[in-house]
């Protein structure tokens, strides 16, 4: 087993867990050109003619020289940039210039002096230092205040090691799809069992890129549909690894009968690392592989001015990537080319509407405006909180199910939620082998551990992309991203309150993929009476939810998931002389049952 670059103690049980940071940033803001100057004083040559050559920045270049330092375009060539902003809806008109940004390499130990000194410099209207982009996943036991999670139960090593939680290592993996609720229907699941059996509900036509650090792509559950990673360079991490294999799992895990499935297993899933590229490209370079109503999910979050931007293994403060301008402006990008992009509102227990996210940084250029805020710009991007699952999963409790989970942050800018517990995926549980599944072989291990906004940002991604697969594969064209945002906004199962975590405490609703089609779609509905019913008590696959089915105007009718005073009722009809079971349907879903007319006594 690999060693982990990240692998210290995490502390006190419900401290946290520690990740191996990747590189902090320095960003600087400039003039056109500012950028080919810059490295041209570091080469010792004469720079390529910019479109709107300035004046030449001297003191830029003898300073670069000075210190060692080269500044180079942060998103690329800026001709290949202006070109291909000048492609995008009203050439790009609402997404910030690309070309302004730049990225200084080297001095990685005094960044925040050379950020001061760099932004006093003729032809630089700014500088200002990233902290380190951290994966956004919880500590299944963290707790923030008396009233957070006060219900959970700690995963101590007598449960990681419990067999009746855990196979031996080197065994098969059974098939864990049955401790997967999320799968199941609303308002527990976002219904992606019933998505599967909608033509294109698997992800079909779809693709989807996660941008994070490191991933295990040799996993058994990651299957045919994974195209590879396609930016970047991974970070030597096992803790990191094993983050991005859970999100892929929870996207893609493939239908192989043991495992875990994903919401989407006909999705094209694909990775982009921001390591040695920094977020802001690693966005652009992704988005630029997608076609418009493909997905891009950003399942990151980065320490922000709460604690003065420094990482902490509790991740209080934590923030969505969008709070600082390049990452804004890629993902404004993004969005402008039609991509959705999903991002983790982060694990920072901390409110995004709270006045101190409109004070500007020292840093920030002049012009920049608080994205969480109602009145600022809009990334375009849909900003994912943590739930709780339904109170039992796997015998645990963290409360109401969709309250807010006391770690997730909240506010207006929230859009959706999804399960921030009790996560059954492919991988490991933070540097270690899995403990729902461990072994020698990374490949083989899974947990009923993953938790944080990551995988509520991942299970939303998945729903996203299931409902774009039908709308492609009925010949219609994907929803935009302002429209994917309506959508789940309109729809879904409402979240619910917890003690000291009220509703107003925003974090969306539960995605609902057949309300959600239902809100896309107006369905015709048609009524009859029931000849015959068949109720399937036990049902094949197991990851199916049981159902009543009622044959009506010469074909059967489904109701999935009746009330048992539904299914007594019917069943009470038709041991009677003259049965009246009155059906209203749409298609062969069953919405509605009346029962009427005398019965035997």
């Amino acid at each position: 087993m690999a060693e982990s670059a990240g692998a210290q103690d995490p502390g006190p049980e419900g401290a946290g867990f520690a990740y191996h940071p990747m590189e902090r940033e320095l960003i600087v803001i400039a003039g056109a050109g500012a950028g080919a100057a810059g490295a041209a004083a570091r080469a010792g040559a004469s720079p390529r003619e910019p479109l709107e050559p300035p004046e030449p920045p001297q003191p830029l270049g003898m300073f670069l020289s000075d210190q060692q330092l080269t500044l180079e375009p942060l998103f690329g060539d800026a001709a290949r940039v202006r070109e291909a902003l000048a492609l995008l809806p009203g050439h790009g008109a609402e997404v910030p210039d690309l070309t302004l940004f730049h990225r200084v390499r080297g001095g990685e130990d005094r960044m925040d002096e050379l950020a001061s000194r760099l932004a006093g410099l003729p032809g630089i209207e700014t500088a200002y230092v990233k902290p380190s982009a951290l994966p956004a996943r919880g500590n299944d036991d963290t707790t923030y205040d008396s009233d957070s999670d006060s219900g959970s139960h700690s995963h101590s090593d007598s449960d990681r090691d419990d067999d009746s939680r855990r196979e031996k290592e080197g065994a098969a993996a059974p098939d864990f799809s049955g401790r997967q609720g999320y799968l199941g229907p609303a308002p527990e699941g976002v219904d992606a069992a019933w998505a599967w059996l909608q033509a294109g509900g698997s992800g079909d036509g779809v693709s989807v890129v996660d941008v994070e650090g490191a991933w295990q792509l040799g996993h058994r559950d990651l299957g045919p549909k994974l195209a590879g990673i396609v930016v970047g360079t991974p970070v030597e991490d096992l803790a990191w690894r094993n983050h991005g294999t859970s999100v892929l799992g929870v996207l893609g895990g493939s239908r192989t009968g043991s495992g875990t499935l994903g919401i989407v297993p006909e999705a094209v899933l694909a990775a982009a690392s921001p390591h040695g590229i920094g977020t802001a490209r690693a966005i652009t370079e992704a988005a630029d592989r997608l076609t418009p109503g493909d997905i891009l999910l950003i399942p990151l979050h980065r320490p922000g001015p709460r604690f003065g931007y420094t990482v902490s293994d509790d991740q209080r403060g934590h923030i969505p990537l969008e709070w600082w301008p390049d990452d804004f402006a890629a993902v404004r990008y993004a969005t402008a080319r039609g991509v959705v992009v999903v991002e983790a509102a982060g694990n920072g227990a901390d409110s995004l509407d709270d006045a101190l996210y409109e004070a500007r940084p020292d840093g920030f250029p002049a012009w920049w405006r608080n994205p969480f805020g109602p009145a600022g710009p809009s990334s375009g991007a849909i900003v994912v909180g943590a739930g709780a699952p339904p109170p039992g999963t796997h015998g645990r409790d963290h409360g109401p199910d969709r309250s807010r989970l006391g770690f997730s942050n909240f506010g207006t800018r929230v859009d959706a939620q999804g399960w921030g517990h009790e996560v059954t995926a492919a991988g490991g549980f933070w540097n270690r082998p899995g403990e729902l599944q461990g072994g020698q072989e990374e490949d083989t291990w899974y947990t009923d551990a993953f938790s944080g906004t990551s995988p509520a940002a991942a299970m939303v991604a998945g729903a996203v992309a299931a409902l774009q697969g039908m709308l492609r594969t009925a010949g219609l064209k994907p929803l935009p991203p302002a429209y994917v945002r309506d959508v789940l906004r309109a729809t879904g199962s409402p979240q619910r309150e917890a003690p000291g975590r009220p509703p107003s405490q925003r974090i969306g609703t539960r995605p609902d993929l057949r309300a959600a089609v239902a809100h896309l779609v107006p369905r015709q509905y048609a009524e009859g009476l029931a000849e015959r019913f068949a109720d399937e008590v036990l049902p094949h696959p197991s990851e199916n939810a049981p159902s009543l089915r009622l044959y009506v105007n010469g074909a059967w009718r489904t109701l999935t998931c009746p009330e048992p005073h539904v299914r007594q009722a019917v069943h009470t009809a038709f041991a009677g002389a003259r049965p009246r079971v009155h059906v209203r349907y749409a298609d062969d879903e069953v919405v509605g049952v009346i029962v009427t007319g005398e019965t035997t006594q």
